[in-house]
């Protein structure tokens, strides 16, 4: 597990992380528990399938943002890309239904957390601890 152990990393980590979130117009527990899930704050975290990061992002986003020379697996990137891309899957399924983004953000929200929950029994909550 990449769970942050230092006080003053895991603060600035936090403070990305909700910067980014507001900035994209997402709720920063969502992405705090979508971070959980996917790289257990690992930023060095590579899928089988190639996503990159904290957030995984999958590197033909670089290519399709026109920005090729992004490096995914820094940390302000990776949230920048990572929450910017989710408002737009949780824009896009809005659209698809015809509005309730913040029912749609809540049921992410709370797979997301079972999810994380049943994976790391409690581990999550060290991060904000």
């Amino acid at each position: 597990s990449a769970i942050i152990k230092n006080p003053a990393q895991r603060l600035n980590l936090l403070k990305l992380i909700h910067a980014e979130a507001i900035r994209a117009g997402l709720q920063p527990e969502i992405v705090l528990a979508l971070i959980e899930v996917e790289s257990r704050f690992d930023n060095y975290a590579v899928s089988r399938a190639g996503a990159q990061g904290i957030m995984q992002v999958m590197p033909f986003w670089k290519k399709e943002i026109g920005r090729p020379q992004d490096n995914l697996i820094h940390t302000q990137t990776n949230l920048r890309y990572g929450c910017t891309i989710l408002k737009y899957y949780l824009d896009k399924e809005q659209g698809a239904t015809g509005g309730c983004s913040r029912t749609l953000q809540w049921q992410l929200w709370s797979i997301l957390v079972r999810r994380a929950c049943t994976r790391c029994m409690g581990q999550s909550l060290a991060l904000v601890s």
